[in-house]
Parts: structure tokens; C-alpha cells; sequence
């Protein structure tokens, strides 16, 4: 209802302006100023306070004298308050809002015959996911989830490097050291297993006699120009240890969970003739210069020339992904790319190439994050050469959660508290949707400190104090339908007319608006943010309204739909975030 009411509100705000012979091109349609109980707001007036030699106050009362309701199903009034012209919602607003949520797909949008590919995570499949990069899958899975949601066909990708020096180091690592040369592996999956060989292999580089070094880079170099030449011995080389790799990898990423339609590899545009031919189309640019050895593009408006060419006729990463985004745009409609801030200026490189190639880079969008850091003492176990691993982070938070539920189970000890496997499960869903709601709730770009008492903590704007929102409307759906008591089917909304459940119910009807929102900004902070006020407005209702004992029966099952309504409301939230909405804590 609530992007049903913004419809109408542009169209009678639109006329207004255009009675009052005011352009009407930017209508300033926003949240109401706090405290006012409206559902939209308009802040035109300041825009045209100049144009009406009036003060804002003054056009903002003009405006609303001149807004007509006759076709507003959703609108029953319009105010001012100072400058702002304040909309507020009609009963049906708040029938249809209970009506339409009572669905458990609410908030889902319609097809948009758009298809979308997000790549995202992407890193380099040398050894476990490090905590530094957390920040890639959970963001990009939480945008996949929201665009799918809003309506796109989605897919997800994770683009391999498989053909770079450190894969071929990789593979001529794994083909030399034994394994009596290396350390016990820190966990028993193949990532952990197989990094050994390429931290081995890196250190006898770094630290080696001269002479085997330099035969072991000259089968590196063998290794590399294999892969460019399409040679399968080359490519079934690094294969075993990339493929070994990314399996653990994924097996890592699927705790979070963040899952993916396909692993594409670079090397797939080598052999299919792809990156030859680009190469050759670079080479015709007149902007493509031979220096110090190697082809680069003098790119216009950016410092750093872009090298896509080696010396001995080896192409980069970077030649090989513009060849993977012309695939991707053949492909889709659109093109998303989850980056780190350290990625900046080969994200401008690839892009400015691109259009110089003849691409339609609106066709692309890229977002950027900055890391993820922790606190010095916080317990975490930092193992020798390796860093903090994400596995390491999803421990701690799941043991961390575990002793949270069991110490709050120790202070109120009844029948129906939950058994070890309830203990688990809750542990695992609060611990691992701590660590996703903590890392997407910030602004992508702002760098980050992971802290766990903030994280976990109950009380605060944290993923369990959301989470116990979507508990707590089940523990009372549970109860009433125990007591055979049913929600109503149709609400009038005159049982619903305290603050605290006209809050609720405005809080639900935009949570369609705020998926439209995040799907065209990319930003699933902002649903971060709307499902703290939902959590803060739902208890405010359930402190002030109560439902199993509301005063008759009408009440009662009108409150009951609402609750349906938060329960779905919050749970889709949550699910757009990767957050599990536990039934139970």
C-alpha cells in the first residue's frame, strides 16, 4: 500500500503545483519530520519559496489548499506542519496494509524482465577466505537476495583467477614439496590442506638457493604461457589445485550462507579466442602506447596507464576480466561487481576501457567496501602466517552465541526450555546473523570494527534484537492458536487505533518501498536500518497493546493479524540480509 500511496501522492502533488503554475519536476517527496504521524511529506516549498517571493511556510500552505484527494483511495488528509506538506493515510490504507501482509511473500515486487548478474567474493583461490574479505560475499549475497526480491532474474557469480603467476606458483608447488616438507594443516578441509604447498612454495622463492630458483621460475613462466596458449596439460595442472581450493572456499561461504550459480574461470577466455581478439582490438586504439616493455593505454583522466599486454605476449588479469564484462554484458541486462576500496583504480581502468571498446558501461555498476577489522584481545585465535580466518570468526560467534542462550537459559529454568539440538540451532543462527547483521548494517564504504558485545548484544540495535522480534510473534501466534484463537481475516481498522499499533502498521507498509529502495541504490544497509525501527516500533506494540488479553475479541483478532503481519514483514527483512529469523530463542 505505502508505493500505492506514493503514486497517488505524486499525481495530486504534481497537479497541485501545476494549478498553482509551478514546475512540478521535483516533487521533494520524503519521510515526515519526527513526530508527525503522516505517512509521506513534501519538502517542495523550499524549492519554490524563491520562485513565490513567499517563505516556505507560506507556499507549503498554498500547496496543500490546492491538493485535491477526490482520487486518493489511500489519503485522507493533507497537512502542514511549518514547511512541509504532510499526507496521512486513509483506513483502507491501513486495512489493505494487514490484508496484503498477511502473505508470506509480502514485500516481493513484480517481474521486471531484467536479468542481473552480481559477482562477488571473487578472491584469489590460494587459501582459506581471510576475515579482511567478509565484507565481499556478505554484501554481494545480501544484494543478490534483495534484487531477486525487487523483482530482477538473478544470477550470482564468483569470478575465478585461475590463470595468474600465483596459480601457476600454486600448481609448480604442489607438484614439488612433499608432504613431510609441511606443517598439519589447521583444519581438516582441502583449502587448509592445500595452502600449505603454495606458502611453502612462496617461501623457497623468497628464501631458496639462487640456482633452484631459478629453475622453478622458469617452470613457472612455462606454466603461464601454457595456460595462454590454451595447453590442457597446463590448464589440468593448476586445475587440481584451483578446483581443490574453491571447494573448501565454497564450503565456507555456504556458513554465512552465501551460495553462487557458477564459478567462471578466467582461463575460459583464453580458450575460447576471447582475450586474443580484445587484445588485438586494444592494440588499434589510438590510445595504446608500447613502453617499458609492455601495451598500455594512455587513459584519458586517469594518472596510471593501463597495461594489457606483457612482454612476452602474456595477457594480465585485467585484460582477461574486460573480456569476462563484454561476456557479461552479451549476457545481461545489467552487471554488478562487489569491490574492495584497494580495487579503485582498476575499476576505473576496466571501465574507461570499456567504453572506449564501444561498451554501454551504464550497463554496469560497481560497489565498493572498505575492510573489516578486529580489536586487539578479543580471544579470537590467530594461527602462525594465517591471520584470522572466516571460519576462525564463524566459530567464535557461534561458541560466543551458545554461552549468551545458556546463560539467560540458567535465569529462567522452565519446562519448555529448549534441549541441546535448540541450544545448537539458536547458537548458530544468532552467532552467524550477528556476524552478516554487524558487517551489512554499515555503510559499505566506511571501514568497520568488528566488536562482539555490540554484535550479540540482546538489547541493542543487533541482529538478535531483531531476531527476537520474529521469535516473540511467533511465541504469540504459537500461544493463541493453542488457546483457539484465530487473527482476523478482514481488520477494521478501528481496532486498530492506538499510536503504538498505527506506528506498526505505517512500519509494515513501507517495507515493500524500502526493497524498491535498496534494489535501486545497492545499498542493503538501508534494510539494515529499517529492520531496527521495525523491532523498535514492534515492541513499543507489544508493550502498550496486548493482544491474548485485549479487551474483546475484536481487538484481539485484529492485534493477531498484526502480529502476522510483523512476523512476515520482519522475517523477509531479516532473509533479504541472510539473517535466519529463528522461531524459537
Amino acid at each position: 500500500m505505502f508505493r500505492s500511496m506514493r503514486a497517488e501522492v505524486e499525481t495530486a502533488l504534481a497537479d497541485a503545483l501545476a494549478a498553482l503554475e509551478f514546475p512540478t519536476g521535483d516533487l521533494g517527496i520524503e519521510r515526515p519530520p519526527e513526530g508527525v504521524d503522516a505517512v509521506l511529506a513534501s519538502s517542495v516549498a523550499f524549492r519554490l519559496a524563491g520562485e513565490a517571493e513567499a517563505p516556505p511556510p507560506a507556499v507549503a500552505a498554498d500547496v496543500a489548499d490546492a491538493v485535491s484527494l477526490a482520487d486518493c483511495e489511500s489519503v485522507a488528509d493533507v497537512r502542514t506542519q511549518g514547511p512541509y506538506v504532510n499526507f496521512y493515510p486513509s483506513d483502507r490504507y491501513f486495512a489493505e496494509t494487514v490484508e496484503a501482509a498477511r502473505e508470506e511473500s509480502y514485500g516481493r515486487l513484480p517481474d521486471r524482465d531484467t536479468s542481473v548478474v552480481i559477482e562477488h567474493t571473487s578472491a584469489n583461490p590460494t587459501g582459506p577466505v581471510h576475515v579482511g574479505r567478509a565484507r565481499n560475499p556478505i554484501i554481494g549475497d545480501a544484494l543478490a537476495r534483495i534484487l531477486d526480491f525487487a523483482g530482477y532474474d538473478v544470477d550470482t557469480h564468483y569470478y575465478v583467477n585461475d590463470a595468474g603467476r600465483q596459480m601457476a606458483v600454486f600448481a609448480w608447488a604442489y607438484e614439488t614439496f612433499d608432504e613431510s616438507d609441511l606443517p598439519d594443516p589447521e583444519r581438516d578441509r582441502i583449502e587448509y590442506d592445500l595452502v600449505r604447498y603454495y606458502r611453502k612454495g612462496n617461501e623457497f622463492l623468497a628464501e631458496g638457493p639462487d640456482e633452484e630458483v631459478a629453475a622453478a621460475e622458469d617452470e613457472i613462466r612455462a606454466i603461464m604461457q601454457g595456460l595462454e596458449a590454451g595447453d590442457d596439460e597446463a590448464y589440468e595442472r593448476v586445475s587440481e589445485v584451483v578446483d581443490g581450493v574453491i571447494a573448501g572456499m565454497r564450503e565456507c561461504l555456504e556458513r554465512l550462507p552465501a551460495g553462487f550459480d557458477e564459478f567462471v574461470k578466467e582461463t575460459r577466455f583464453m580458450h575460447d579466442g576471447s582475450t586474443d581478439d580484445l587484445v588485438a582490438r586494444l592494440e588499434d586504439l589510438d590510445e595504446a602506447v608500447y613502453e617499458e616493455g609492455a601495451w598500455q593505454l594512455d587513459l584519458p583522466d586517469i594518472d596510471k596507464n593501463f597495461v594489457f599486454l606483457r612482454s612476452d605476449g602474456t595477457s594480465l588479469y585485467a585484460t582477461r576480466d574486460l573480456a569476462h564484462h563484454e561476456w557479461k554484458f552479451d549476457n545481461y541486462d545489467r552487471a554488478v561487481t562487489v569491490l574492495g576500496e584497494d580495487h579503485g583504480l582498476q575499476a576505473r581502468q576496466l571501465r574507461a576501457t570499456l567504453d572506449l571498446l564501444g561498451n554501454d558501461t551504464d550497463q554496469l555498476d560497481q560497489v565498493f567496501y572498505s575492510w573489516v577489522n578486529l580489536p586487539g584481545g578479543e580471544g579470537m585465535s590467530t594461527r602462525e602466517g594465517t591471520g584470522i580466518d572466516l571460519d576462525d570468526l564463524l566459530d567464535e560467534a557461534i561458541d560466543r552465541a551458545r554461552a549468551e542462550v545458556e546463560d539467560r537459559l540458567d535465569d529462567r529454568i522452565r519446562d519448555d526450555d529448549p534441549d541441546e539440538a535448540d541450544v545448537e540451532r539458536i547458537a548458530r543462527q544468532v552467532g552467524v546473523g550477528a556476524v552478516r547483521y554487524d558487517i551489512v548494517a554499515k555503510q559499505p564504504t566506511k571501514a568497520i570494527t568488528f566488536e562482539w558485545e555490540r554484535a550479540l548484544d540482546f538489547e541493542a540495535q543487533s541482529a538478535p534484537y531483531v531476531q527476537y522480534v520474529h521469535a516473540r510473534t511467533c511465541g504469540i501466534l504459537d500461544e493463541a492458536r493453542a488457546d483457539g484463537l484465530e487473527p482476523a481475516t478482514k481488520v477494521d481498522p478501528a481496532h486498530l487505533s492506538t499510536p503504538e499499533e498505527r506506528d506498526l502498521l505505517r512500519t509494515v507498509a513501507r517495507f515493500p518501498a524500502e526493497v524498491e529502495n535498496a534494489a535501486e541504490e545497492l545499498q542493503p544497509h538501508g534494510m539494515a536500518t529499517y529492520t531496527r525501527e521495525f523491532a523498535e516500533r514492534f515492541n513499543a506494540f507489544y508493550r502498550e497493546c496486548p493482544v491474548l488479553t485485549a479487551e474483546d475479541e475484536p481487538a484481539r483478532r485484529a492485534r493477531l493479524a498484526l502480529v502476522v503481519a510483523a512476523r512476515n514483514t520482519v522475517a523477509n527483512a531479516l532473509s533479504l540480509l541472510g539473517v535466519e529469523a529463528p522461531e524459537s530463542m
